[in-house]
């Protein structure tokens, strides 16, 4: 933790700037155990839309291999960890395109899904099978935490019978006549998973409402699920829902926003809110807004939203999350990052477009989760993709056929499983700042230097018996010495991602740690 906006900035500018050299003198870190933030929750991922086919399609040794890169907190003899131990999983509840095929005009089939609810009104629980195998395999490897989420009501009640909306900001996509019913379709989704014994924690019922999805400009078919909605559109059915899950006693918890910028959650005045889809904490918890749903007793206390198109420059990166720090605060609300992958240009820093399965990009994406965690005070980190077959920068693990990427049936049916370091990377953070962690503050001590200055998380278990430390080092080699605790061993295990090493485990003096260049760097401390 930095002491002030300024000295975090400062940091962060250097951290991105290409500068060589190699420091000599050890570089400072002063933990503060007393100084806490917020109580970690969850990292996680989600099952779009690749899981529909590997689920099912997969040998299944490779299945098992992915869920255990995914979900495993086993580790090998040699203590390596055998994945990166995600506390939550994401599955889609699916809007039924798969089912109108061609005419449900969404272009390909990987972003079309299945839905449970037939035409009739009945339920066929074995559709989404792909995705429900890794909701099996989470649950064996004891993932703490399912939680379901959705693009577009079932094609039966949106209002224009497609899974796509009409294109206009603010225009949600649903008839309303249909609210009870869409609320009794969430309910029994999260009552039959409830009833596999794969309990559904949580349900998120809209995704990014400030987009417009519909046909884009000059082309003849949507690419994915997705309506746009309005903050009321949204408390209107939070408020069904509510009463639904109330109703049968179920103990799945609501959590709402999903907002498609993080400065849609906290700011008034932006571009969207003349059509009523910003200042989302102040819509859903001030009791005089017409949105008002901070009083019902299935909604989370808390908004999601997703980090894209905010990370660059890094005064961008510093100030929407220092907004959003600060409107949490004023309102008491808490804050989960549900969503992110490496989208457009970002002022040039990198591009989404092109897979990147090295450290460039965990690099980016672990300076991303870094803001997030220690601006922003996000209690939940969670991935985009966990699965892709795009030449994106989406995906954690990516699946291609002699080579060949692409969402196209070869790699539907079979393929190579790829893992990437932005999936190690996560796993820095994941693995080991588990569930019920609390972040403490910490204070680089950067020496006079011009070599990018590393960044530091420090989380404490919640029996106050271990740390754990995050470091980001886009830099050279550098040793480092930490202060403020006093070691209780000589020894302690950190464990690396680099360009030559996945979550490696290396047990090293204390006082002769060195970060690896390019690293990311996991420390677990006895307190």
């Amino acid at each position: 933790m930095f002491s002030s906006p300024s000295r975090f900035l400062t940091a962060l500018l250097l951290s991105v700037t290409a500068i060589t050299g190699c420091r000599t003198q050890p570089l400072t870190i002063t933990v503060k155990p007393d100084q806490t933030f917020q109580t970690m929750h969850s990292f996680g991922a989600s099952d779009c839309w690749s899981a529909q086919f590997i689920g099912q399609n997969y040998p299944l040794a490779k299945r098992e291999q992915i869920a255990d890169w995914l979900f495993s907190t086993e580790v090998d003899k040699a203590g390596n960890p055998k994945g990166i131990g995600l506390s939550v999983w994401r599955f889609n509840i699916g809007a039924g395109s798969t089912e109108q095929g061609d005419s449900s005009s969404i272009r390909s089939p990987w972003r079309r899904s299945e839905s449970f609810l037939l035409p009739d009104g009945s339920y066929d629980w074995t559709k989404q099978a792909g995705q429900q195998w890794f909701v099996e395999a989470a649950h064996r490897r004891k993932v703490p935490y399912l939680l379901g989420f959705t693009n577009s009501p079932p094609v039966q009640f949106t209002a224009n019978g497609k899974a796509y909306a009409s294109g206009t900001l603010g225009d949600y996509n649903f008839n309303p006549k249909h609210l009870n019913d869409y609320a009794r379709f969430l309910a029994d989704v999260a009552q039959y998973f409830d009833r596999k014994g794969w309990p559904m924690h949580y349900l998120s019922p809209f995704n990014e409402p400030q987009w417009d999805w519909g046909i884009k400009k000059g082309q003849k078919m949507a690419t994915q699920e997705g309506t746009p909605a309005t903050n009321v559109d949204m408390a209107e059915l939070t408020r069904a829902l509510s009463r639904e899950l109330t109703t049968r006693k179920l103990a799945t918890r609501l959590t709402l926003g999903e907002a498609a910028q993080l400065n849609y959650l906290s700011q008034g005045g932006t571009n969207r809110s003349k059509t009523g889809q910003d200042d989302v904490i102040d819509a859903f918890f001030s009791p005089a807004s017409p949105a008002f749903i901070g009083n019902l007793p299935n909604v989370e206390k808390l908004v999601c939203g997703h980090s894209y198109f905010t990370t660059s420059p890094a005064q961008t990166l510093q100030t929407v999350r220092q907004t959003l720090a600060d409107k949490l605060a004023k309102t008491g609300v808490g804050f989960w990052q549900s969503e992110y992958c490496v989208l457009g240009d970002n002022d040039g820093e990198i591009n989404g477009n092109r897979r990147d399965l090295g450290m460039t990009t965990a690099l980016y994406v672990a300076k991303v989760i870094h803001a997030d965690l220690t601006v922003a005070n996000a209690a939940s980190w969670q991935w985009w993709l966990a699965l892709s077959a795009s030449d994106y920068k989406d995906g954690l693990i990516y699946v291609e056929t002699d080579g060949k990427m692409g969402e196209n049936k070869q790699n539907a049916q079979n393929g190579d499983v790829l893992s990437s370091k932005t999936l190690w990377a996560l796993g820095n953070y994941a693995r080991f700042v588990r569930p019920g962690m609390q972040r403490i503050a910490v204070q680089p001590m950067a020496s006079q230097t011009a070599t990018p200055t590393p960044l530091i998380s420090a989380y404490r278990s919640a029996n106050k018996k271990q740390l754990v430390m995050v470091v980001v080092n886009a830099g050279d080699s550098q040793p480092i010495r930490i202060e403020g605790i006093g070691p209780k061993t000589k020894r302690i295990d950190l464990y690396e991602t680099t360009e030559s090493a996945d979550l490696h485990k290396r047990t090293v003096a204390f006082d002769q740690i060195t970060l690896a260049a390019k690293s990311i760097t996991t420390l677990v401390l006895p307190l």
